[in-house]
């Protein structure tokens, strides 16, 4: 441009030579306000907000593994020692309670924003936490646990929602990728904090106080958070929308971000938005790919590779603190690469080399379950595979489906539509959890294993098929490219 301009110059005349400087400085404040547009915000500003809903997953993380090392003493404790139906309901009552919240998560993020939805997520784990700490029967622990549940239950769809709607677009997966460190660090927290329970009395109660902490955190710095600015946007709070992108993205930013989101709909008819209108509507396409993703996730059996990992580790001689040490490494080792290739290689691509990978780690489940005579080359292929099977879980189907679902679903519905496929993962997760034991007993390594790998399969199928790459695009962009037709 700036060789065209002089030689422009030599051409013209010398009268109009003053306008000619004026066009080329308008020239070049509409050329640097439009690369200013064109350049990525700076990341830097949205990363405290990011770090303090990653709190969230953490203490998700933190309270599905708080009771594993405790539970014998609990159980001795509260005097139900030997009795492993309450031993089991002291674990699967938090899943109960996390149903029953997700399904209200929806409607509290709608009504009251993502802000105070994660402070009211907040209260019951702290509640919950307290009540199971200071409890002297069964009864005490159970409600305690469902308390806490109900927070879990709504925090973590609130948590990637938020994550995807205040996070540039550039960043958006690497971002998203925390939400699973997080859950990561809060399990391996959980394991370090159980470990002196065997020889201090009392200090499964220790293990419950410690998480009133990060939950007591959590919602007091949400008062110094931003709100998401889509959702402000919905409510028609424009001026507050932009204030908040300003906070987020920088103030050379706020009129294209404002921009894009009017692209989409807005107004209030998330207000009268019904669950029925997520299996029937014109977005059901979208709601069945995030509840699809969400149970061929649990069915892919990481949960129970999960629950199996330290009979498989005692097996071979290894104790159960090393095998939770080395299932977590793994899971963290993976959920790194995850954070380092969401952006670059994209989400479609993760999930569908992490359902492979899978696949491939539960063949090797099935061929060492075949050689279970030769003795001890065995049960090291079979930790071998279920250490890879941790690792390629963590690198795309544990954190891509929560970053993707809120990518995908529009602004209308997305809320409402995290919540319903977030019950489907809890209701999956409580099947594959309560049958699992059982199919093991009745149907053997083997096949139990070869069902595992064929839900892997279909997995990868299904989103080579059905899903789409959001890598590096706005919300807006997304939306209008799922756009159903009328």
């Amino acid at each position: 441009m700036s060789l065209c301009s002089s030689s422009m110059y030599k051409r013209m005349p010398s009268r109009d030579y003053g306008n000619s400087v004026d066009i080329e400085e308008n020239s070049a404040f509409l050329q640097n306000g439009m690369d200013q547009e064109n350049m990525n915000p700076s990341w830097k500003l949205s990363v405290p907000h990011i770090l303090v809903a990653t709190l969230v997953p953490f203490l998700f993380g933190y309270h599905m593994g708080v009771v594993n090392e405790p539970l014998e003493s609990i159980s001795i404790d509260l005097g139900f020692s030997g009795n492993t139906l309450a031993e089991g309901l002291v674990v699967s009552t938090c899943l109960a309670g996390a149903f029953v919240g997700s399904l209200l998560s929806g409607w509290i993020a709608d009504r009251f924003g993502r802000r105070k939805a994660f402070q009211l997520c907040a209260l019951p784990m702290i509640i919950g936490a307290c009540t199971s700490a200071m409890t002297t029967n069964l009864e005490g622990m159970l409600l305690g646990r469902f308390l806490v549940g109900s927070g879990l239950g709504v925090g973590p769809p609130v948590a990637s929602l938020y994550v995807t709607e205040v996070s540039p677009a550039f960043v958006r997966g690497t971002f998203g990728s925390f939400i699973q460190i997080a859950t990561c660090l809060g399990l391996i927290g959980a394991l370090f904090i159980g470990i002196p329970v065997k020889s201090i009395a009392g200090w499964w109660r220790t293990c419950f106080w410690v998480s009133t902490i990060p939950a007591a955190i959590l919602a007091l710095a949400m008062v110094f958070c931003a709100e998401s600015p889509h959702w402000l946007y919905k409510r028609g709070r424009i001026v507050e929308a932009e204030a908040e992108f300003e906070k987020l993205l920088g103030g050379s930013h706020v009129k294209s971000a404002i921009a894009e989101l009017s692209k989409s709909d807005r107004g209030d008819e998330t207000d009268t938005m019904k669950f029925s209108e997520l299996l029937c509507g014109r977005h059901s396409r979208v709601v069945f790919i995030g509840s699809t993703l969400f149970a061929l996730q649990q069915l892919s059996g990481i949960n129970a590779v999960f629950y199996f990992s330290s009979t498989v580790f005692r097996s071979a001689g290894v104790s159960s603190n090393l095998a939770n040490i080395f299932v977590g490494i793994a899971n963290l080792l993976g959920s790194v690469v995850a954070l380092i290739l969401m952006d670059k290689l994209g989400r479609k691509v993760l999930l569908m080399w992490s359902f492979c990978g899978m696949a491939l780690s539960t063949a090797l489940q099935v061929t060492a379950a075949g050689l279970s005579a030769s003795g001890s080359g065995a049960l090291y292929l079979s930790i071998g595979g279920m250490l890879l099977f941790v690792l390629t879980f963590s690198i795309g189907a544990g954190p891509v489906p929560g970053l993707l679902l809120p990518e995908i679903f529009p602004s209308r519905i997305r809320a409402k539509a995290m919540a319903f496929c977030m019950s489907v993962h809890w209701v999956f997760n409580f099947i594959v959890g309560l049958l699992f034991l059982r199919l093991l007993e009745q149907l053997g390594p083997r096949f139990l294993y070869s069902i595992f790998s064929a839900f892997c399969l279909m997995a990868v199928v299904f989103v080579k098929k059905n899903v789409l790459e959001t890598k590096g695009k706005t919300l807006q962009e997304i939306e209008i490219a799922l756009l159903p037709e009328d």
